[in-house]
């Protein structure tokens, strides 16, 4: 009897280890992700992974507005699956997925260190990593892409201050070029003027992300937050961002900027490549790139939150789980996602490929050691209210409320969301 436990327990290992012709069935993980966050190179690894270790993939694909709650039904009865994905950002991982109970910590793991620091901090609670982000947050970094031509023509070369901006962009409007295009009608995207400007805050107050975390500090009363909140005001008072600003939508964002009519649109590093496929009679390489200048910020602001996968802490295969987390981190694996996903222009590993035009792939490196995360993920309760802040900015450009009042706004908001969620630094 001894010796037929230990074949069993010989044949259990050799499926966790990679034995060769062993039935694919001895061992299948279940994944179960939100629809669009496992990619077709994912699922083609995966493929791989099950050829080499004869562990299989169950993907449960659930539609987005339904995910969630079946995730925390499922997590909440103590049946979750082998793996489940969600949304890094500390506040996240603590009051939407429960990591600390819910998850396992892969602080350990072989590809932990390689992964970047931004990104792993964001999957981090407690001094523990709970989550591999297999997701291209670099390539989501929103900046200011701009006609080469055009600033060629007028003899601009890309600002590094607020001063710098201004004075060009009344330059283009004074020869009859639109400066920007900022769609505010989609009510979502001239919000990104302030929160991605979070870097440069923590640049001029360092620890304020913390200490706004802590409620111990305000939105309102920031002398930084309100220059760049003022000076977005002034952007559109001077008719910077045409006239049309109001009834814009992002939509039309490639075709304002291959028309060669507008100089600058606030876009993601995908930007230029999305052009050229719209409009091939413009070229990726006749766009540009600079980091918004906004209360002079020169730091790149990057996201480092996105679709990370988590290992369920309830699951009976967390070795085998382990194992394929590991397999998707190999280097080859990590440039074989990036070679097969035509969004994907990197991922947040140590070495991986980039796909980044020679303009944005100049802009990150000589920011290497200039860069932060944006404040919707940094600061609780930002994200949430993103859209009321895109009403609260639409009413200052329209004369309807005054910048402070922006900012007041945005710390009633978040007092309203912390005492909901009995978040205890609001309970003082």
């Amino acid at each position: 009897m001894r010796s037929l436990a230990l074949a069993g327990a010989t044949c259990l290992a050799l499926v966790l280890t990679g034995g060769a012709g062993l039935a694919a069935d001895k061992v299948t993980l279940t994944y179960m992700a939100s629809q669009d966050w496992v990619k077709d190179a994912e699922q083609a690894l995966a493929k791989k992974f099950e050829e080499k270790t004869g562990i299989a993939i169950d993907f449960q694909i659930l539609p987005s507005g339904q995910y969630f709650n079946v995730l925390q039904a499922k997590l909440n009865s103590g049946e979750g699956p082998d793996m489940f994905g969600g949304q890094s950002g500390v506040t996240d991982l603590k009051l939407q997925y429960g990591v600390e109970k819910n998850a396992v910590d892969l602080t350990s793991e072989p590809w932990a260190a390689k992964m970047d620091p931004l990104v792993t901090a964001q999957a981090t609670v407690g001094g523990k990593l709970y989550g591999l982000t297999y997701w291209d947050v670099l390539g989501n970094t929103w900046v200011i892409s701009y006609n080469k031509k055009l600033f060629s023509q007028y003899g601009l070369a890309a600002p590094k201050t607020y001063a710098e901006f201004k004075a060009l962009c009344q330059k283009l409007a004074d020869s009859g070029i639109q400066p920007l295009y900022e769609p505010v009608a989609d009510g979502w995207h001239h919000v990104l003027w302030f929160p991605e400007l979070g870097p440069r805050f923590e640049e001029v107050t360092p620890g304020l992300a913390d200490a706004l975390n802590a409620n111990t500090a305000t939105f309102a009363g920031n002398p930084t937050m309100l220059s760049a909140v003022t000076q977005l005001k002034e952007v559109y008072d001077l008719g910077f961002m045409g006239k049309n600003a109001l009834a814009d939508v992002y939509t039309g964002a490639s075709k304002a900027m291959a028309s060669g009519q507008v100089a600058m649109v606030l876009a993601n590093t995908g930007f230029a490549s999305l052009v050229e496929h719209d409009y091939p009679d413009m070229k990726a390489s006749d766009i540009g790139v600079f980091l918004m200048p906004l209360a002079d910020n020169q730091r790149i602001n990057i996201n480092p939150a996105g679709p990370t996968h988590f290992i369920y802490s309830g699951s009976a295969h967390i070795d085998a789980a382990k194992q394929y987390l590991d397999f998707l981190a190999q280097p080859e694996n990590v440039d074989y996602f990036i070679d097969n996903t035509p969004t994907a222009m990197t991922l947040p590993f140590e070495g991986a490929k980039s796909k980044f035009s020679a303009d944005v792939q100049t802009l990150f490196d000589a920011h290497k050691d200039a860069r932060g995360t944006v404040y919707q993920t940094a600061v609780n309760y930002v994200n949430p209210q993103w859209m009321d802040i895109g009403a609260d900015l639409t009413a200052m450009f329209t004369g309807a409320m005054e910048p402070a009042k922006v900012l007041a706004n945005i710390d009633k908001r978040r007092g309203d969301l912390a005492k909901a969620a009995k978040d205890p630094a609001w309970k003082k």
